[in-house]
């Protein structure tokens, strides 16, 4: 269920997130809450996309010849992985310098 899959987005990302001064943690909890939401969505459209492919065949009437076109929701997920790359920008930049430098070091190794 999405849902449940958000719920659980959310706590990762109060794990990661829970060292955020005090007073910046009003500002963070509405981005958790969307990040988490836009997470699961985008997971969605993945699976769509996976199945359904990113283009298809349409035609606005019986008489033309059907065309390729990029799918609706090829658009939709272009769209939200931007803005969900912006929101985890602007949470990491709100880390205590340390944390940022050992999710840095993390990420790194995990290219290696």
């Amino acid at each position: 269920m999405k849902q449940d899959r958000i719920n659980k987005e959310i706590e990762r990302l109060h794990s990661i997130f829970g060292s955020v001064p005090e007073k910046k943690r009003h500002v963070i909890e509405g981005l958790i809450r969307r990040s988490a939401y836009m997470r699961a969505t985008l997971e969605d459209y993945e699976a769509d996309l996976d199945e359904g492919g990113y283009v298809e065949l349409f035609t606005q009437s019986e008489k033309q010849e059907p065309y390729e076109r990029e799918r609706p929701v090829a658009r939709l997920y272009n769209s939200m992985i931007r803005n969900y790359q912006t929101l985890m920008k602007q949470l990491t930049d709100l880390l205590p310098e340390e944390v940022k430098t050992d999710i840095k070091d993390e990420i790194s190794e995990f290219l290696k």
